[in-house]
């Protein structure tokens, strides 16, 4: 394993587990993003006929859905309400809020990682009005669960997700691609519509990437979460740690050929 490309944006603060993990095992990361998101703007939202002030709480599962939901809120030059209950999906996203509200002032929820984590939390909190601010490739399991659980709510494609131009990296060859979404996958094939993984280990974070990776016969190679293993650093960590030790056995077994020493 020499090289990681990780199909995320550059950290802007220039930290990462990933520069951490080059470090540690001699590896080249670099980051690309393959998608980008183009927001809705205030006059086709307005065509969908969503009044902002007929809901009481607002359901957050990216930054993205955080930084549109409050430019449309500008745009459309609705004030939001200090009564306002904010419901995210990790403490992440929760804290992700203090770039536009006043946190401690504020009703914030959050649950680890999916709507079903914060099922508790939404249970006495069923009366309220529910917006789902979300990209036209929303999560399916978000609204299904929404939806399964009689919850009031609308989902607002705020904005959408766009395929990066990837040309430059048509001669670039890397042993490990890792994905975190579905379409980071659909933006590969559209800008390498005859690519082949050959000796190109893929790595993928969640169900439906890993279901992505399955529909375009890929060999999934790093899987995460997995029970012990939460993050897709530990997963590719692991991977590396298995796949140099196998390294090892290789080259031990060819510098003791069966018989040299006879």
């Amino acid at each position: 394993m020499k090289s990681i490309l990780v199909t995320l944006p550059k950290p802007e603060n220039g930290k990462s587990p990933y520069y951490d993990l080059a470090k540690k095992y001699a590896l080249k990361v670099d980051f690309r993003s393959f998608i980008h998101v183009e927001g809705v703007q205030a006059k086709e939202f307005r065509k969908e006929k969503t009044h902002l002030a007929d809901f009481t709480a607002v359901i957050f599962t990216s930054k993205n859905a955080v930084d549109h939901f409050f430019r449309i809120c500008e745009e459309m030059r609705h004030e939001i309400t200090p009564e306002m209950k904010y419901f995210c999906i990790s403490e992440t996203i929760a804290l992700y809020l203090q770039k536009y509200i006043q946190y401690r002032k504020r009703k914030i929820f959050f649950g680890k990682q999916t709507a079903t984590d914060l099922a508790d939390v939404l249970k006495k909190h069923h009366t309220e009005k529910f917006l789902y601010p979300c990209s036209d490739v929303a999560a399916e399991e978000t609204q299904k669960f929404l939806q399964d659980n009689g919850y009031n709510f609308k989902s607002a494609v705020l904005f959408r997700t766009v395929f990066s131009d990837l040309s430059d990296l048509s001669d670039v060859f890397y042993d490990i691609i890792v994905f975190f979404s579905p379409s980071s996958i659909h933006s590969m094939y559209n800008n390498f519509p005859d690519f082949q993984q050959n000796t190109t280990r893929i790595a993928a974070f969640g169900t439906s990437t890993h279901k992505a990776v399955a529909e375009h016969d890929l060999i999934l190679d790093i899987a995460a979460p997995q029970k012990d293993i939460p993050s897709m650093i530990m997963a590719i960590e692991q991977y590396i740690k298995e796949a140099n030790k196998q390294a090892s056995l290789i080259n031990s077994k060819e510098s003791h050929p069966k018989g040299a020493s006879e």
